[in-house]
């Protein structure tokens, strides 16, 4: 589990630097470019495509982890616009929160 989590915050803080220097660059622009993409039918937006399917996928598990209520919705939100930025941080705070028990990590705790 301590691997996971060190792969998780690794991922997490290179994602971080990364986006930072790509705002420095190239400004707030990422709804123009990654729709544009998709508008001009060429890999980037197949990927781009891709990428949102998963985005959609990991948006509804986090939702449906937390049983649809109020709180899941807006978690599902924040990991359909924040990504493996946000999805890496959830999964290391679940990691403790379980106490590395896989199995309640993906589908949360038992009702019985």
């Amino acid at each position: 589990m301590s691997a996971f989590r060190v792969l998780l915050l690794a991922m997490a803080a290179v994602l971080l630097i990364y986006t930072g220097i790509v705002i420095q660059h190239h400004g707030w622009v990422l709804f123009s470019v990654f729709f544009g993409d998709m508008a001009r039918m060429a890999w980037p937006g197949q990927f781009n495509l891709d990428f949102t399917f998963m985005l959609i996928l990991s948006a509804l598990w986090v939702a449906w982890r937390h049983r649809f209520s109020t709180g899941g919705l807006a978690l599902g939100v924040l990991a359909l616009f924040g990504g493996a930025s946000f999805l890496s941080v959830y999964l290391i705070a679940l990691s403790f929160q379980a106490r590395g028990d896989v199995h309640e990590m993906l589908l949360g705790k038992r009702l019985g």
